[in-house]
């Protein structure tokens, strides 16, 4: 059954990096070749046994993998329509599914000699996954944080500093997501030859995108998996929330040469006027942006526009290079939730299934409320529950008056 839903796809990205015309390295020489010596140090490690089982041993016994691919019974019978399945990346060790490529980033910088661990974050997962994993491996770790987001995901932050991480407020710019990349990125420049930039999504230059993908693409080959032992075929959606996009591409990634729908969700914040949203696909165009090309919100100058989203982990102006390709290519539908269809859908969820979502989560869970009923009962939705909202809980208390 699943052969026979196979379709032609290109395998990606070629040598240079590209997804058709985006990606690249857009970098100055001298960190181009300590680029390219990742690049070189990534294609040996994912060949090697011995690499491979202590990675697969972390996510089994470390990370607590495969989570499960949940029936969302409750909530499917009270919208009617298609069934809708969870996929319980909230119940990994961090809380989402950012420990999956930290984890491997951080062996891989072990592997090449480094001494430190350096990254930006948003919403604190990235941060609290990277700080875990340095400490599993004992590696130092730096994380940068935008002002704003420091003091709304104070309980991320409490947890890097607990883990050890040296947490670095970021007051520059929009004092948010993009200008920890920003900043982190300068600090990088200074001594890349000990430090390994752990990017914490599909984003920024080669090999960052595929790497980060190939460690995130263990969600869909869990999912295929799983959906057919419940369904005995393959799902007639998959959806995920984009920011920059690390969670969307693990979960579509192994379902790309078939024939499912995937559909993944970004956040249209408090409107579409310029600075109230971070709606890269629906109004961004291509440009270059950290070390790559590919779609970005973007002002007549080609500047990065501010970005606003209730949702931390997705207020980046730009997104991953290969969901620049799939829009391109019709392969993949991208689509908007604003700020208060997503609290709705954190609140829903925690009420009727028990499960409090994250933020971020929440936009794609959203979609698939709004999708399930138009949908026979026979369809099938897969939604990928990137992280779990005890980081947002504060934030909604405030928000909704609680």
């Amino acid at each position: 059954m699943i052969t026979a839903n196979k379709i032609s796809i290109e395998v990606l990205p070629n040598k240079e990096g590209y997804f058709g015309e985006y990606g690249g390295q857009l970098v100055p020489p001298e960190l181009k070749t300590e680029l390219d010596n990742i690049a070189s140090a990534y294609e040996e490690i994912k060949d090697d046994p011995d690499f491979i089982k202590e990675y697969n041993d972390l996510l089994k016994h470390y990370v607590g993998r495969p989570s499960p691919l949940y029936f969302a019974k409750n909530l499917t019978e009270k919208l009617g329509g298609a069934k809708i399945y969870l996929k319980r990346e909230d119940l990994n060790h961090t809380g989402a599914h950012k420990i999956n490529h930290c984890l491997g980033e951080a062996l891989l910088a072990k592997r090449m000699g480094k001494k430190k661990l350096l990254a930006e974050t948003g919403a604190g997962q990235h941060g609290v996954a990277l700080a875990t994993a340095a400490a599993i491996v004992g590696l130092e770790c730096e994380i940068h944080m935008g002002e704003i987001d420091v003091h709304k995901e104070h309980p991320n932050v409490v947890r890097m500093k607990l883990l050890g991480a040296k947490v670095v407020p970021v007051t520059s710019g929009g004092r948010c997501l993009k200008d920890a990349v920003d900043s982190a990125f300068g600090v990088y420049m200074q001594d890349f030859n000990s430090v390994m930039y752990a990017i914490g999504s599909v984003v920024g230059p080669h090999p960052f995108p595929e790497m980060v993908r190939d460690f995130q693409s263990v969600i869909g080959r869990e999912a295929k998996e799983q959906i057919v032992e419940h369904e005995d075929k393959l799902p007639d959606y998959l959806i995920a929330c984009v920011g920059g996009g690390s969670n969307a591409i693990g979960l579509f990634y192994e379902f790309l040469d078939t024939k499912v729908n995937m559909i993944g969700v970004e956040p249209s914040g408090k409107s579409f006027k310029p600075g109230e949203h971070a709606a890269t696909m629906t109004l961004g165009k291509p440009g270059a942006l950290h070390g790559m090309l590919t779609y970005f919100l973007q002002d007549d100058e080609g500047e990065p526009l501010h970005v606003h989203t209730i949702a931390s982990g997705m207020d980046y102006p730009g997104v991953g290079p290969e969901h620049s390709y799939l829009k391109d290519q019709g392969r993949v539908e991208y689509v908007t939730i604003d700020d208060e269809e997503a609290l709705e859908a954190f609140q829903e969820l925690s009420k009727v299934e028990g499960i409090i979502p994250a933020l971020e989560s929440s936009h794609a869970l959203s979609h698939a409320m709004k999708l399930a009923p138009t949908l026979d009962k026979d369809k099938t939705i897969i939604v990928n529950l990137s992280g779990r909202g005890d980081k947002d809980v504060d934030f909604v208390v405030d928000r909704l008056g609680m």
